[in-house]
C-alpha cells in the first residue's frame, strides 16, 4: 500500500542523509517515476525535503529536520517488529507508544489512510472461543530468550526434566512454542505444557548457523511427521479428499492424497500416516465414506466407535 511506501522512502532518506531517486527505487522495488511522485506527496505534505537535478543533486531532508520516530526507545521498536504478539509478552502499552509516534511522524493524508485501513481491516490471530490464558511461563522464557541464558524447564503430562538452551519463540494461530537445544539438537516446545521454568546462569550454546525461520519453515513438516505413528491405508470417494485434507490437516495428507491410487470409477486408495488411535478415529470420522483398510484395530476402533454414535441416535 502507498502508506507503507511513502514510510519506507522517509525512512530510507532520513537513514542515508543524501540520495538519488534511481538509488532510492531499487532500494524499495519501485519505478523511478514513483519515487518522485512519492517525493512530491511528501512535499506536499509538510515534510522539508531538499531536491536538486543534475550532477551532484538528489534528495535530502532539510538539515535539523528528524521525524518524531526516531524517538522510539528500544522495547518500542520491538513491540513494532513483534506486532499484536507482542501483547502476550507484556508490550502492549509499548506496541501502542511506538504505533502512536509511528503515526506523528507521517503526513496527514497518509495518516487518513491508516485510520481508513484500521477501520476496514482486522487481522485477528487468535482461533475462534479460544479463551486459554498466556501462559504463565511465558514471560520467563521470553527472558531467556533475550537474555540469551540456559534453562531448566519441567515438560509435559509427566513432568519431564530438560536443560535446554534457548533459541527463539514463536506464535502460530495464537499458539506460543519455545524453540531450543536439547543436548544439542534444536527442538520444539508448546509452551503451555511447560510446568515451570528456571533460569540458569551460564549462556545458551546457539547452533552454528541457526535461523530461526529457516528452522520454524521445516519444523512444521518434520512435527507432522513424527506424530503420525500408525501407516494407515484407507479408501475415500474421491469426492472426499478435501474433507480427509481437512480432518486430517498437514503436509504428508496432501502429498497422500496427490499419490493415491484409483481403485474404481468413484473410490480412492489412499496411504496414509496417521495419529494414535483415538486421535485417528476422531479425524477420520468425520471424512464421508471412508473405510480404513488396515491395520485391522484401526478399522475396528472406527467402527465401535460409529456404532456407538448410531446406537445413541437410533
Amino acid at each position: 500500500m502507498r502508506s507503507s511506501r511513502l514510510l519506507a522512502l522517509l525512512m530510507a532518506i532520513q537513514r542515508r542523509g543524501h540520495s538519488t531517486a534511481p538509488r532510492l527505487a531499487a532500494e524499495l522495488g519501485v519505478s523511478v517515476r514513483t519515487i518522485y511522485r512519492d517525493l512530491a506527496a511528501l512535499q506536499d505534505a509538510g515534510v522539508p525535503l531538499w531536491t536538486a537535478a543534475g550532477p551532484g543533486g538528489g534528495v535530502r531532508l532539510i538539515e535539523g529536520w528528524r521525524s518524531p520516530i526516531d524517538g522510539m526507545t528500544g522495547d518500542e521498536a520491538q513491540a513494532l517488529l513483534l506486532g499484536q504478539a507482542g501483547a502476550d509478552l507484556g508490550l502492549a502499552s509499548v506496541l501502542a507508544t511506538a504505533r502512536s509516534k509511528v503515526r506523528s511522524g507521517l503526513p496527514s493524508s497518509v495518516q487518513s489512510q491508516i485510520d481508513l485501513i484500521s477501520e476496514r481491516f482486522l487481522a485477528d490471530q487468535r482461533r475462534w472461543f479460544d479463551d486459554a490464558p498466556t501462559p504463565t511461563t511465558l514471560p520467563e522464557l521470553a527472558d531467556a530468550v533475550w537474555r540469551g541464558v540456559r534453562i531448566d524447564l519441567r515438560y509435559g503430562k509427566r513432568s519431564a526434566r530438560r536443560l535446554v538452551d534457548p533459541l527463539g519463540l514463536v506464535v502460530k494461530a495464537g499458539v506460543w512454542y519455545l524453540v531450543a537445544a536439547h543436548r544439542r539438537q534444536p527442538r520444539t516446545y508448546r509452551v503451555d505444557r511447560i510446568g515451570s521454568v528456571t533460569l540458569r546462569t551460564e549462556p545458551a550454546v546457539r547452533p552454528a548457523g541457526f535461523q530461526l525461520g529457516s528452522y520454524w519453515e521445516n519444523a512444521g513438516t518434520e512435527i507432522d511427521r513424527m506424530i503420525r505413528v500408525i501407516d494407515a491405508v484407507i479408501r475415500i470417494p474421491r469426492g472426499a479428499a478435501i474433507a480427509l485434507q481437512h480432518s486430517v490437516p498437514g503436509p504428508a495428507t496432501i502429498a497422500a492424497v496427490e499419490t493415491a491410487r484409483p481403485v474404481d470409477h468413484d473410490r480412492l486408495e489412499v496411504h496414509l500416516g496417521v495419529e494414535e488411535t483415538p486421535i485417528a478415529v476422531a479425524m477420520l470420522i468425520g471424512v464421508p465414506g471412508v473405510e480404513v483398510v488396515r491395520p485391522i484395530f484401526l478399522r475396528r476402533a472406527l467402527h465401535d466407535h460409529a456404532a456407538s454414535v448410531l446406537r445413541a441416535n437410533a
